[in-house]
């Protein structure tokens, strides 16, 4: 073989190389990108089929009774500039343990003008646990800094679509949707938690921006009815 014959050879063999390189490149791209896009559309799918409010939709507001025994609504929260509004309860362990990270985050975001609203959605039938009268001996138990409410005759929590304790709805001061989710990412763990959704989101409204993630998968028990 002279020397022309090897040179074309060599050169054939690099570019069938460069050329498999290139294919495993592009199949690796390509294959990432398709399960960034199956993620994404499974989140899209999932708020999609959430019923009740979804993101940009206004809030209803309500009239319930607290754990002080008054009657209360969004309305009467003149100064805020939004709410957190979390359905959560009693008996729930995962309510439980989202208890402290939910009065920490009403002592710091109430001072930006994003106070918690906690509601009780649970029929107390269903769960004895989650009485009125045990909701008053909890907030005191805890001092709750925050309004804790009963949603007597389960007729908010249907409205909202909440699903699960806890499950928070991030309202405007207009009451309109912002955020719909879990409160952060590690519903077990309190110390292993790397992004604080709401918070996050909060932080976005305060730049004038859209959250992201406007939505997450709500981590808790199923909201108890008869």
């Amino acid at each position: 073989m002279n020397i022309k014959n090897l040179l074309i050879l060599a050169t054939s063999v690099l570019f069938s190389l460069g050329f498999t390189s290139c294919t495993s490149s592009n199949a690796k791209v390509n294959a990432e990108s398709t399960q960034i896009s199956t993620a994404d559309k499974k989140s899209k799918k999932e708020e999609a089929t959430h019923g009740g409010l979804h993101v940009g939709d206004t809030a209803p507001d309500f009239s319930l009774k607290g754990t002080d025994g008054k009657m209360t609504s969004l309305a009467d929260y003149n100064e805020a500039k939004g709410f957190i509004l979390t359905f959560t309860c009693n008996h729930c362990p995962y309510a439980v343990m989202y208890e402290d990270r939910l009065i920490a985050l009403h002592k710091k975001m109430s001072k930006l003008g994003y106070p918690v609203v906690a509601i009780n959605p649970n029929d107390p039938k269903a769960k004895p646990e989650d009485s009125y009268d045990n909701m008053i001996v909890r907030a005191n138990e805890k001092s709750f800094p925050f309004a804790y409410l009963f949603d007597e005759g389960q007729k908010v929590y249907p409205q909202y679509g909440a699903t699960k304790t806890p499950h928070v709805f991030l309202l405007d001061k207009e009451r309109k949707v912002r955020y719909i989710g879990s409160i952060d990412d590690s519903a077990r763990d309190a110390d292993a938690v790397t992004k604080k959704y709401v918070e996050m989101a909060i932080e976005a409204l305060e730049k004038g921006e859209n959250p992201k993630p406007e939505y997450t998968k709500a981590i808790g028990c199923s909201i108890k009815k008869v």
